[in-house]
């Protein structure tokens, strides 16, 4: 609770740091959490869904073309380890809908068939066993970027670590080992990702 509160105060200041302040103070105004039913889907989905990520989710459902009041908002939220590279959170509805996703996409790349791509030991070989929470796309709508909660990873991996896709040159990272880690690194790097140059 605690970590997600710090994360959320430091993000605003961001925004209001690099002349954002209305975008943020509408934001605010208009969002809300997601619904205690599409909350409860998830952790059915994902029993060991980490509270930290719940938490975020009860404050806003999601910021990627996600409409409130009929009016769509598109809000940079999330970072990772690709420099100055923002993300958007998914809502509840979407990380339902993919949560097949990664398996259907993926799968030749977690067996390991292509031997260019760069898959980090910490995940699992087994697509048949694969289970991520995507929950986080870039700003290309995904399509160069993609952050998943990986609760099934190798030997070497922690369950709920941190995934980040980078397309061409397609390479699969593990860049936390959990989501409070994750939040931290964020926040540690001083929300590099929001920046005046970004948010015009």
């Amino acid at each position: 609770m605690e970590l997600v509160k710090e994360y959320l105060s430091g993000l605003k200041k961001a925004y209001f740091d690099n002349n954002a302040k209305e975008t943020w103070e509408h934001f605010e105004k208009i969002k809300h959490g997601a619904a205690k039913e599409d909350i409860e889907k998830i952790k059915s989905i994902y029993p060991e869904v980490p509270k930290n990520f719940v938490t975020l989710l009860e404050f806003v459902d999601g910021t990627y073309w996600r409409e409130y009041n009929e009016e769509e908002i598109a809000l940079y939220f999330l970072g990772s380890d690709v420099n100055e590279y923002p993300y958007y959170l998914l809502s509840s509805r979407e990380i339902i809908e993919n949560q097949n996703q990664a398996s259907e996409y993926y799968s030749d790349y977690i067996e390991r068939k292509y031997d260019e791509v760069e898959i980090d030991e910490k995940i699992t070989d087994k697509s048949e066993s694969l289970q991520w929470l995507h929950f986080s796309d870039c700003m290309n709508n995904g399509g160069t970027s993609q952050l998943f909660i990986d609760f099934s990873p190798s030997e070497k991996g922690k369950k709920g670590q941190i995934i980040r896709f980078l397309h061409d040159p397609d390479e699969f990272s593990v860049i936390a080992d959990s989501f409070d880690d994750y939040l931290k690194s964020l926040i540690d790097n001083e929300y590099n990702f929001i920046n005046e140059d970004i948010l015009e």
